[in-house]
């Protein structure tokens, strides 16, 4: 009878162990750290308005114009590239990172924040203290991508652009903007 209870309690903790390990597998995602997705858009070409004509009160230029851009540093992982704020002929404006090479991991953002960029562990936790912006999922840990701002947000408040790990609340790496 007694070795029936130590057989059962065994396997109660060979289970336990297994959905632990599966659980954790599933939050942490490892293999994504060795699985990399590029992505090499093109910079959009934006459309006039329904008219045909370009927004009322944006001036009419030959085609995109960097407005603000800045160099990527590394905070918990390795991260390279180049972060544009890029005015499209329509008046709109997109966010364009140019040779972003970083590692990576789950649940990446691209979010524009009025945090500084500090290099350093310093750095790697202050996105999500003050305002941000979050753009949308990262597209891609490799190449050229580009992310629409939503109309009526300021850019020129938020100083800064990370790709945040939102599933550990940390910094990838992080640009600060300066105007062109």
């Amino acid at each position: 009878m007694e070795r029936v209870t130590r057989r059962r309690r065994w396997v109660a903790v060979a289970v336990a162990g297994l959905v632990v390990a599966v659980a954790g597998l599933v939050w942490f995602k490892p293999w994504a750290l060795w699985v990399d997705e590029t992505v090499n858009e093109a910079l959009p070409t934006a459309t006039a308005s329904a008219s045909g004509e370009p927004a009322p009160g944006t001036p009419s230029p030959a085609g995109p114009v960097t407005v603000a851009q800045g160099g990527f540093i590394s905070h918990e992982h390795a991260t390279a590239g180049t972060v544009k704020i890029v005015r499209l002929a329509d008046g709109t404006h997109t966010l364009r990172l140019e040779g972003l090479d970083t590692s990576n991991g789950p649940d990446l953002r691209v979010r524009l924040s009025d945090a500084p960029v500090k290099e350093g562990k310093a750095g790697w936790f202050v996105f999500d203290d003050g305002k941000y912006v979050d753009l949308a999922k990262l597209k891609g840990n490799k190449g050229d991508q580009n992310y629409p701002l939503p109309a009526g947000v300021d850019w020129s408040a938020y100083p800064s652009v990370s790709i945040w790990c939102d599933r550990f609340d940390v910094s990838f790496g992080a640009a600060a903007l300066a105007r062109a």
